[in-house]
């Protein structure tokens, strides 16, 4: 089984920085990509950040130049830098792998526990 486990998310005031990291662990063949996702309540939860095998990085318009997505694989773990927050930022931020058990198998999909970001104005 594979676990995901998110850390960083808090308080921080319009303006402010972030960084948010998850880390993968388990029986894992090969990492096919990561990602960071959000939600606020009543809404559907909304890709932020992907990042593929290859380092291929995709970002929602709404962050472009002011989040960074990167990863380290030799640690399984991917990480989002949040620069100049904004209000409109605030949510509860999700990781996401995309992964494949064994040398066989198709994608498999594991979200982390999820961590609240409040940013204040």
């Amino acid at each position: 089984q594979v676990q995901v486990v998110e850390s960083g998310g808090g308080l921080v005031q319009a303006g402010g920085s972030l960084r948010l990291s998850c880390t993968a662990s388990g029986t894992i063949f090969s990492i096919n990509g990561m990602g960071w996702y959000r939600q606020t309540p009543g809404k559907l939860r909304e890709s932020v950040a992907t990042i593929t095998r290859d380092e291929i990085t995709n970002y929602a318009d709404s962050v472009k130049g002011r989040f960074t997505i990167s990863a380290d694989k030799a640690k399984n773990t991917v990480y989002l830098q949040m620069n100049s927050l904004k209000p409109e930022d605030t949510a509860v931020y999700y990781c996401q792998f995309d992964v494949r058990l064994r040398l066989w198998s198709g994608p498999s999909y594991y979200w982390g526990q999820g961590t609240q970001v409040t940013v204040s104005s």
